[in-house]
């Protein structure tokens, strides 16, 4: 009866994707370009990195959920996994495809979580051209979207809850006026981010501090302390800096708005996010290694479920211990003229928000694509950068981490702490999320 069963399902999928060019790559290429169709909105709409998590993960969690009921029992809906989430009772209609309602789910979940809306239905007006223009029928477009909304409409209300609205009226942050404390740094000195962030509700994590860190060094302006000599490494590192470390530091920047000065004039370029850098490696890697669209859908969904909970985590962290920078130490302490290569960020120092979510991501993605893939990551780019070749995940983690020693906007301690941070929850996100048995290995 099983078998007969598995029959049907795979009879009614092949009556209703569409006849020309089926292939993995013709039906997970919507989903890859609704994806990069809302993260150049989102980097145009300057999105700080914990935000712009949130809005990858509830668009991916909907284009997965709207897949699974395709899956005849072989994946399994997120609901149940995830507390908060209740399950979405439906069934695809008779000629619904499921690449397109997913991709129709994705696009109406994050057009509701970004602000260029009008730019956005422009771009996805024309993605739909070019879906009808690869041989879908009207028909099949208009039930596969209809099936995709109310997937959509699901996680939107889901999504309501968890605390975002609330802490729209809590970001005022009056900096803590004490030795070792992170204070605003130039050339903005802008307003700390996001410092009510550790309250937002998380997908995995029991509460924002289940996967505390340990606490950093003890702050000290004493010649032979701790923190000092943590500070004349970053110092050091940056006066004899490699060739090669510059360019690590600049490829994993990622800095969604840097502030130009030139005289009285102040300009922004626009960058990824960390989250957006490891999700374009998801898919770079899910195309690499012909990855169905389920697959696919699963390494984006997984690793932003990653993103999201590990930037809560992180961001509880960072404004419980308030640390000061590299940046306005070194200039009080040891050279006031000393200047990082990045421009540091707008928030405290500790632990590194990079290192936490970039292992976290490599935990997921090693147990969703396979841990050992090597892979060229272009993601860089479309910002004047080369790409760069990888042995594995945690190879692209270990190098994005360093990154920040290397740019002058980390102490080694908050990389280190960092990343056994995110491997703790990357590892919590696998063990206790798994969408399908045979996916994920996790040895307890």
């Amino acid at each position: 009866m099983k078998k007969l069963l598995l029959v049907i399902t795979a009879g009614l999928m092949s009556l209703t994707t569409p006849a020309p060019n089926r292939s993995v790559s013709v039906e997970t290429r919507w989903l890859h370009s609704a994806h990069q169709l809302l993260t150049t909105i989102m980097v145009s709409d300057v999105f700080s990195p914990p935000v712009a998590a949130r809005i990858y993960a509830y668009a991916h969690i909907a284009a997965y959920e709207t897949l699974v009921p395709f899956q005849a029992g072989r994946y399994r809906s997120l609901a149940g996994q995830i507390p908060s989430m209740a399950p979405m009772i439906s069934t695809p209609p008779v000629g619904c495809n499921p690449a397109l309602a997913a991709t129709e789910a994705f696009l109406r979940v994050g057009r509701t979580m970004i602000f260029s809306e009008k730019t956005f239905d422009l771009e996805t007006t024309q993605l739909w051209e070019q879906i009808k223009a690869a041989g879908y029928s009207e028909e099949t477009i208009q039930v596969s979207k209809a099936f995709g909304e109310q997937a959509a409409q699901h996680v939107i209300a889901w999504a309501k809850g968890d605390n975002y609205r609330q802490t729209r009226s809590l970001r005022r942050y009056a900096p803590v006026k004490q030795a070792g404390a992170w204070a605003p740094t130039p050339p903005g000195y802008m307003a700390a981010v996001e410092p009510y962030w550790g309250r937002i509700r998380p997908f995995v994590l029991d509460s924002a501090a289940q996967c505390r860190t340990i606490g950093p060094p003890p702050f000290s302006t004493s010649e032979k302390s701790q923190f000092r000599e943590a500070a004349r490494e970053v110092y050091e590192t940056g006066k004899n800096r490699t060739a090669e470390q510059q360019l690590i530091a600049s490829y994993w920047d990622c800095n969604p708005f840097f502030l130009n000065t030139q005289g009285h004039l102040n300009f922004a370029s626009k960058k990824l996010s960390p989250g957006g850098h490891w999700l374009s490696i998801a898919g770079q890697v899910a195309r690499q290694t012909k990855a169905n669209l389920i697959t696919t859908s699963a390494a984006y969904t997984m690793t932003a479920i990653a993103l999201f909970d590990g930037f809560i985590s992180c961001w509880h962290e960072k404004y419980r211990y308030n640390v000061i920078r590299p940046e306005t130490y070194i200039n009080a302490h040891i050279d006031e003229n000393w200047r990082p290569l990045l421009q540091t960020p707008p928030f405290p120092e500790y632990p590194s928000g990079h290192s936490v979510v970039s292992t976290a991501s490599a935990v997921v993605l090693s147990a969703v694509l396979g841990k050992s893939i090597s892979f060229v990551d272009s993601t860089e780019m479309a910002y004047g950068l080369p790409s760069r070749r990888f042995t594995s995940f945690d190879q692209a983690a270990d190098e994005a981490s360093i990154s920040r020693l290397y740019g002058g906007i980390h102490y080694r301690a908050a990389l280190q702490n960092g990343q056994a941070m995110g491997k703790a929850i990357g590892e919590l996100v696998i063990r206790r999320i798994n969408p399908r048995q045979a996916v994920l290995s996790q040895k307890p």
